[in-house]
């Protein structure tokens, strides 16, 4: 969920102002349909190293403390590097810096959810969800060709408002407060709103808000990422396990 955070902090909160979108129905012009091209190209290939490099963080057994540090640098790429290298080719490399990152980090989660009786089915369930939800809403907004720039405000005030609760569940599990039940609906408003963060940004690219496909790769991943992590939470739990 924090990884998701990278995001709006970076990602979203740096666009420039949204431009007119196209009416419902017309053309994607020239140069969207280049983004949106180089744009999932380059998802493809972050994700498919992402999941390589979560294979070995299983494979060595990485350590809660290790996965915590490689998150840590996911940020400090995000936060320091990428802005800096985004609209340059050694942007693409700190893109698989990071998300090589966060597929290091993930490894832990998905040893423990493996290692639970018919965890690789809670796990397959997991990514095909993540999968239908991805390509679901983004054929949506290709197809209808729909300007969602009004969800910025909702998607920014949602994202606030999980942030202090994810802090607050926190810090209540530190003082041996339950909270699995918060932690659960925690999660629940993750896939809500990480939903609403895929139409958002795939309609920004198709309507010419976002021209930068580093960044427009960086948003799509992390959406993935934290609807996934989110999914995974959710069906783990509701599992016989």
């Amino acid at each position: 969920m924090e990884n998701r955070r990278f995001n709006a902090q970076q990602g979203h909160g740096t666009y420039s102002a949204h431009q007119p979108a196209h009416a419902a129905g017309a053309g994607i012009s020239a140069e969207a349909t280049k983004v949106l091209r180089n744009t999932y190209s380059l998802l493809a290939m972050t994700l498919l190293f992402s999941a390589v490099m979560a294979g070995v963080s299983m494979a060595v057994q990485l350590s809660q403390g290790v996965s915590l540090m490689c998150s840590l640098g996911a940020l400090a790429l995000i936060w320091l590097v990428l802005p800096r290298t985004a609209n340059s080719s050694a942007g693409i490399g700190v893109v698989f810096a990071f998300t090589g990152l966060l597929g290091l980090s993930i490894g832990p989660l998905l040893s423990h959810y493996l290692a639970m009786k018919n965890g690789g089915v809670i796990v397959m369930q997991a990514l095909g969800g993540t999968a239908f939800v991805f390509m679901a809403l983004s054929a949506y907004v290709l197809t209808t060709r729909k300007d969602f720039s009004f969800l910025r405000g909702m998607l920014f005030a949602g994202l606030i408002v999980v942030l202090v609760a994810a802090i607050g569940s926190v810090v209540a599990s530190l003082f041996g407060v339950a909270v699995s039940g918060f932690s659960l609906a925690i999660s629940a408003a993750i896939v809500l709103l990480m939903s609403g963060f895929i139409l958002f940004d795939t309609s920004r690219i198709i309507n010419g808000g976002e021209t930068n496909y580093i960044m427009a790769t960086t948003g799509l991943y992390l959406n993935i990422y934290n609807l996934f992590v989110s999914l995974l939470h959710l069906i783990g739990a509701f599992s016989d396990d």
